[in-house]
């Protein structure tokens, strides 16, 4: 009997052996929703990363081609900086004399009688620089010109980057030239920093202003004000971008 036994666990465990194991359940995949969800913020990521940033329209950051779209500043940055580096022999360039800003200023003394001739002045001030002024105070009271400390008594306008560089261009390539028997600017109003300043006698001149719209004809004051250090230097930078200077 116990040979019997021993005889049939030899045969169950034959059958075992020989019979075919069953496979591993496979896992479930993954739905496709799943997969897209978690590898879109990567690709946000990524998309962000190649974005470029836009281009300030009033700056012209961010793209150092669209930074120059005047010509006169193009002519600066192309010809004018080589032609001061081989005459002075700076040792930097960035001892190079350029523009730094143009101050341009309206006295109204008659803003003492009427209110309104000021705001003539502003607005005129206004249209040829595209820049909104800032009104001028009396610094102290003169009674001779019956004006009181804190008096506003004119506007002025500082103008940096491609605004001032549009002012410039066409007060050398426009406004000037339209001056009645014009022989060119004077070359000994510069006041020994580098710093120019030009005495316009009526704003006619520049074409944003229409003849028959003006109620009185003002004169204005230019200052023009470079990173050069001598007058000569300032000289040079401001006859090679064009100023004319009498002879």
């Amino acid at each position: 009997m116990a040979e019997k036994k021993t005889a049939v666990a030899a045969e169950e465990k034959e059958v075992k052996a020989a019979a075919p194991k069953k496979a591993a359940p496979k896992k479930a995949a993954a739905p496709k929703a799943a997969l897209i969800k978690e590898a879109a913020p990567e690709a946000k990521v990524e998309e962000k990363k190649e974005a470029k940033k836009p281009v300030s329209k009033k700056t012209g950051k961010g793209n150092k081609k669209a930074a120059i779209t005047n010509r006169l500043q193009e002519k600066y940055e192309n010809e004018v900086k080589k032609a001061l580096l081989e005459k002075y022999h700076y040792s930097s360039v960035m001892e190079i004399p350029a523009l730094n800003k143009i101050v341009i200023n309206i006295g109204v003394g008659d803003a003492t009688q009427d209110s309104k001739r000021l705001e003539e002045a502003v607005a005129e001030l206004g249209q040829i620089t595209g820049q909104k002024p800032v009104i001028t105070k009396a610094k102290k009271s003169i009674a001779t010109f019956k004006v009181r400390e804190g008096q506003e008594i004119g506007c002025k306008v500082t103008l940096r980057g491609l605004r001032m560089w549009d002012f410039f261009d066409k007060l050398v390539s426009i406004a000037l030239p339209r001056v009645r028997d014009f022989r060119g600017v004077s070359r000994n109003a510069f006041d020994g920093r580098g710093s120019y300043t030009l005495g316009i006698k009526e704003q006619l001149i520049f074409p944003e202003i229409e003849y028959d719209k003006v109620a009185k004809v003002r004169g204005m004051d230019i200052v023009i004000v470079t990173t050069a250090k001598k007058d000569e230097e300032a000289y040079t930078l401001l006859e090679l971008l064009g100023m004319p200077f009498h002879r």
